[in-house]
């Protein structure tokens, strides 16, 4: 079963954001749309696992602090020039890179390999291609944004705030490919202290 273990939104954040979308969806028609109800911000991406008890045991014993999480701006990934990913910027404490940490460390012992790259919390609203936020070496400009970045740079500023929340619990998900896009399901719920 493919897993990850990621923090949920509350419902008036997630309604911010599904209006949000539905007013710029329309610049970007040819890329995968994510869907507002599967919204989260990713802690670890885990992979295919059948390893569910020890990973909900190995889970269950994190002790990390609540984290106070800001949902403001957009942006694009790997570039501007070359997107495939654009997103919501997500800012936090020290607490949510912490419990990004714990996790991997955590996942460590049963074979989970620990991250590289440094933790960088998100939100993608949508994908074009891989949806990888790395660049690769075949990227060249990629147009299927272009209509919708010119619309986000006539914004005024401040960029778009979409609230602020506090996380008391972070979740492990099962994800399942569907024809209409990935179908995440909440396996378990671990408290944040």
């Amino acid at each position: 079963m493919r897993l990850f273990v990621a923090i949920d939104l509350e419902d008036a954040i997630r309604q911010r954001i599904l209006r949000f979308m539905e007013g710029v969806r329309e610049f970007a028609p040819e890329v995968r749309w994510v869907s507002p109800a599967s919204l989260h911000i990713t802690l670890k991406f885990i992979g295919e696992s059948e390893e569910l008890d020890a990973i909900k045991e190995k889970l269950s014993v994190i002790q990390t602090r609540q984290t106070q999480i800001s949902f403001r701006g957009t942006g694009f990934f790997p570039t501007s020039r070359s997107p495939r990913v654009f997103w919501i910027g997500v800012e936090a404490d020290d607490h949510l890179a912490q419990a990004a940490r714990s996790v991997d460390e955590a996942l460590l012992p049963l074979g989970i390999e620990k991250e590289e790259r440094a933790y960088t919390p998100h939100l993608t609203l949508a994908r074009s291609g891989s949806g990888n936020p790395r660049r690769e070496r075949a990227d060249g400009p990629n147009k299927k944004f272009q209509h919708l970045q010119e619309r986000l740079a006539k914004l005024p500023p401040p960029p778009p705030d979409f609230g602020t929340m506090t996380a008391h619990a972070f979740f492990l998900y099962q994800s399942k490919t569907a024809p209409s896009g990935a179908i995440y399901t909440k396996l378990a719920r671990f408290e944040l202290q």
